[in-house]
């Protein structure tokens, strides 16, 4: 698994039930030091494992996630300072610029993400995350992306060295970032936040039902606003979704708004928002088959949704959901 999901309320509900971390540990799999991360949200834990959580700790799944009801401030200020935290760890580690350079030469060879992925023995979600910028990268895993690339270790660093001196890192860095701008608040939307300083408090609510479980969105017209929670300030391009579809079960109430970053990574345990034409999207829970290719899942009937992988800039990542 990899790290980061959201702020939770695990802990404090495993003390409330009177549950030990090793109960918890032997109930999900995994060890000590995976609950403790877990629970202060360093962790990513995927949605069967929330649902297990939540069964042991006998507590809707929904009381498990922090928003502007239930929160501690705590949680939140912890999880909020291992962000900024990590932030500074990766802009100091160049790892930007290592992200822009893997990607530059991979398109430069004329090769895929998951090629390259499946090269190098990753899974497609950790090698995006890598030329993405915002993930550490082992000398071993090192080693297999040079080969996947057919360079040796010096060679790609000095390559990526002399793509980073003629400026051209930072070009492609700034046009990824300019790319998921683009997608705000959905599709391209101008954001309510730019048009109106003193909704910088608010984020736009879209989405009607639409055919077979799918969202519409009509950009022009919300439904409704939210309070921007601390995790999405400085966001702009955050925007929110009513939950008007049944096709993740009953998980979550209805009346749910599932609050959305463009600019996040998608990866393996995550519930996104999957768009299938510009005004029209699939709300799915995220999974990885052995290839290491994500696709999505839906419920009510159960349906497996093809994703595809050479862009991903179609998936949006939920990041907290107001229920």
């Amino acid at each position: 698994m990899e790290e980061i999901i959201f702020p939770n309320q695990i802990r404090m509900y495993r003390r409330l039930r009177g549950r030990s971390m090793q109960e918890l540990a032997d109930h999900l799999g995994v060890s000590l030091s995976a609950i403790s991360k877990i629970e202060k949200g360093y962790r990513r834990i995927d949605q069967e494992q929330l649902v297990r959580v939540a069964e042991l700790l006998d507590c809707p799944m929904q009381d498990l996630f922090v928003n502007e009801q239930n929160s501690q401030e705590d949680v939140v200020l912890s999880w909020r300072r291992e962000q900024e935290r990590r932030n500074k760890i990766n802009e100091k580690a160049g790892l930007k610029t290592l992200g822009a350079g893997l990607r530059q030469i991979r398109n430069e060879k004329n090769l895929t993400l998951i090629e390259v992925a499946e090269s190098a023995d990753m899974t497609l979600s950790v090698y995006h995350r890598i030329e993405m910028g915002q993930r550490e990268v082992s000398d071993k895993e090192m080693k297999n992306i040079a080969k996947a690339l057919s360079m040796s270790v010096d060679e790609l660093k000095s390559n990526i060295k002399k793509l980073e001196e003629k400026g051209l890192l930072e070009e492609i860095i700034q046009r990824n970032d300019s790319k998921y701008k683009l997608l705000s608040n959905p599709r391209g939307a101008i954001s309510a936040f730019e048009a109106s300083p003193r909704d910088n408090q608010k984020i736009p609510v879209y989405g009607v039902a639409g055919k077979d479980g799918n969202v519409l969105i009509d950009t022009e017209n919300e439904t409704k606003t939210v309070v921007r929670p601390s995790s999405l300030f400085g966001k702009k391009d955050a925007y929110g979704l009513n939950l008007c579809s049944r096709r993740l079960g009953s998980l979550l109430p209805a009346r749910s708004v599932l609050l959305i970053d463009p600019q996040e990574v998608v990866s393996v345990g995550d519930i996104a928002i999957y768009y299938i034409k510009p005004n029209e999207v699939k709300i799915i829970s995220i999974r990885e088959d052995d290839n290491g290719k994500l696709y999505g899942i839906r419920w009510n009937p159960d349906e497996k949704i093809e994703i595809n992988n050479n862009d991903l800039s179609n998936l949006h990542k939920v990041v907290a959901i107001y229920l």
